[in-house]
């Protein structure tokens, strides 16, 4: 029997479709992220938008109050995007896109342009917050675990190509009739918002969702898609047995929507403060001055250094083609550097990038200022190949399964309340206070260091319950979090569960799926391994009840899916 296919497609063709799907999803967050820079200082908006011409205050306002739109989003999920489900949230988020263009690009002379811009921005926040909160999620949902991490750093590398489009169609459209300038570069959004809402008609829902909401059937025909099984092969129902387990032992099962009060515990599970760890990076990601320099670069070139509205935007396209080359380097080093230390070494290039950038304005010279567009480029080079991914994966991994889903809708939130602060003061600060703007961006960067370095554990090639290990290690032999990590050595899966028990995860009468498989081929018997997946099966269909209650931890390293990933933390279990 041949596997069950969503749009004819099935095995690694589908997880290569959910992939391309997700991944535009953040093509069009980044192209939100730059359109904007290139059009709010052009002549023939500003003859439109009447308000904006020569007001910084007006045009950070236009211009942030599309994050408003994306922290209402963004709160939406955090609300009902439990029960709203990954799929559907995407597909409503895009819809909203949709309408916000539409209303944006239709505002005319003397009928309130200005106001009508302004709910068209908010409102493709709205579907755009809807977006960044779900799809990491679902890309994780639908990924193996040895390539999770990979694509989400994909993710957020795309926002960089995004933006990279934008400022390129501004300078183009610049050229155009005064209608093209502007209404163009927004009305092209259109073509990234439908490439994702109508293939997700016609993809599959996150099985972990599915199961959560025990629709089994649903769930075992979209696993065996994915992975390209039998509907009812060993394999599909050992999968289905191991996401169960996984549910049941993080509390989850049968759960609509996880409770706001299980964010905020600490002991040994730490919610609280992964919680605070997760959208602490995403706050310093905006507060390090990364949108003061995407949304604004060819405003803070044409103010700050003094060139013209045409030679700003074509330097604004050549730092994004830098932006986009650096965007790419995350890919390749994530698991070998680690976290923390790209989370160390990009703060300290924005800092050094910054420096550069105030001292070479205030001489307020020509030939200084120069300096100060080297300052931007290397700026937007260590921020592409470090806090520009970092922010969309750290709170994934550090957060436990049972708040995850929460905590990264928290997190999304931070990001988009911080981001319109930035956005908003950044037209303000470069009027007012010039190259201060940029001292008080390096001095930011410099408060981080001590942060990162003290509080930030590394969790590069950590199964999601090793992390679980690091924190009740932390707190049970009160260390610090970061020695932690360092001290804990990297786990085998039946490895685990004797952590878990050692730092009172876990209930010691209670034998998990992974040290009973591993058990079964010790001694390196190769007639038990060849036995194995009869083990696994008889494991799974034999599946007596107290079996799947008694599945304390769950072997990720072992399911391809990436969807196992709890710790029992319940004593009734």
């Amino acid at each position: 029997m041949a596997p069950p296919k969503f749009m004819g497609l099935s095995g690694r063709p589908l997880s290569l479709a959910v992939s391309t799907v997700a991944t535009t999803g953040f093509l069009l967050f980044g192209y939100d992220q730059g359109v904007m820079s290139g059009i709010i200082t052009a002549p023939a908006f500003n003859n439109v938008f009447t308000a904006t011409k020569d007001n910084p205050e007006m045009q950070g306002f236009v211009t942030a109050i599309y994050e408003i739109g994306c922290l209402m989003g963004a709160m939406g999920i955090l609300a009902v995007g439990d029960l709203l489900g990954r799929r559907r949230s995407i597909i409503i988020g895009a819809a909203v896109m949709l309408v916000g263009v539409i209303i944006q690009v239709t505002a005319m002379s003397g009928s309130l342009p200005l106001a009508q811009l302004i709910v068209g921005r908010v409102v493709m926040g709205v579907g755009n917050g809807m977006n960044t909160s779900t799809i990491p999620t679902y890309q994780a949902e639908c990924s193996k675990t040895s390539n999770r991490g990979l694509l989400i750093c994909i993710e957020g590398g795309v926002i960089a190509f995004g933006t990279l489009i934008a400022y390129w169609i501004d300078y183009g459209a610049s050229y155009g009739p005064d209608d093209l300038v502007w209404r163009f570069p927004i009305a092209f959004q259109v073509i990234f918002a439908l490439g994702l809402a109508i293939p997700m008609f016609y993809l599959p829902e996150s099985p972990r969702w599915l199961l959560s909401h025990e629709r089994v059937d649903e769930a075992d025909k979209v696993i065996a898609a994915l992975r390209g099984y039998e509907l009812d092969s060993e394999e599909t129902i050992l999968e289905r047995t191991l996401i169960v387990d996984s549910l049941r032992a993080s509390g989850a099962q049968g759960q609509k929507s996880t409770p706001f009060r299980a964010l905020f515990t600490g002991g040994k599970t730490q919610h609280f403060r992964r919680l605070l760890l997760g959208s602490g990076s995403q706050v310093m990601q905006q507060v390090g001055g990364c949108n003061a320099v995407i949304y604004f670069f060819p405003v803070l070139f044409e103010k700050s250094i003094g060139e013209t509205h045409q030679m700003s935007l074509l330097l604004g396209g050549v730092n994004m083609i830098v932006y986009s080359a650096f965007a790419t380097v995350s890919w390749f080093v994530i698991e070998r550097v680690g976290r923390r230390r790209l989370f160390l070494y990009g703060t300290i290039g924005q800092m050094l990038s910054m420096v550069l950038v105030f001292a070479c304005l205030i001489p307020g010279t020509q030939s200084a200022a120069k300096g100060a567009a080297v300052g931007l480029f290397t700026y937007i080079a260590s921020f592409g190949a470090t806090w520009l991914p970092l922010p969309w994966l750290y709170p994934a991994e550090v957060n436990p399964i049972r708040t995850r889903g929460k905590a990264n809708a928290i997190s999304t939130c931070s990001n988009w309340m911080f981001n319109f602060l930035i956005v908003m003061v950044t037209p303000i600060m470069v009027a007012n206070i010039g190259w201060g703007t940029y001292l008080f961006f390096a001095a930011a960067n410099a408060c981080f260091l001590p942060i990162i370095y003290f509080f930030f554990p590394e969790t590069a090639r950590r199964s999601l319950e090793e992390i679980d290990i690091i924190f009740a290690k932390g707190h049970v032999e009160k260390m610090s979090y970061v020695k932690a990590a360092k001290e804990l050595p990297h786990l085998e899966p039946h490895e685990i569960e004797t952590y878990a028990i050692q730092y009172g995860l876990i209930d010691s009468s209670s034998e998990g799926v992974a040290r009973r498989r591993t058990r079964d081929v010790e001694g390196g018997d190769p007639e038990k391994r060849r036995e194995k997946s009869s083990s696994d099966d008889n494991l799974t269909n034999s599946g007596t009840a107290s079996d799947s209650r008694n599945s304390a931890v769950v072997d990720e390293h072992g399911v391809e899916s990436g969807f196992g990933d709890g710790i029992n933390t319940r004593k009734d279990l």
